[in-house]
């Protein structure tokens, strides 16, 4: 488990991270407390990529074209 403040985190990081915490609390094999801390960090870097995602599918946009079909500009998606 890093020391990295889950906002600062990239999604790659914090998704890589969440997989490593899920891998340790399914063996099971942690104390309980060790057991709560990772459920913890887990719950935080879940947060972290879903906020991520959701920023990231606002940006999602559309390429427009012009009359030549020549990309012009983009779109919002729901646009």
């Amino acid at each position: 488990m890093s020391d990295r403040p889950v906002e600062e985190m990239s999604f790659e990081e914090a998704i890589r991270e969440l997989e490593q915490v899920v891998g340790q609390l399914e063996r099971g094999d942690v104390a309980l407390d060790q057991s709560i801390a990772l459920y913890q960090r887990g719950d935080a870097l879940k947060k972290r990529c879903e906020k991520q995602l959701a920023e990231a599918e606002e940006k999602v946009a559309r390429i427009t074209q012009g009359p030549d079909g020549q990309a012009q500009g983009t779109a919002p998606l729901d646009g």
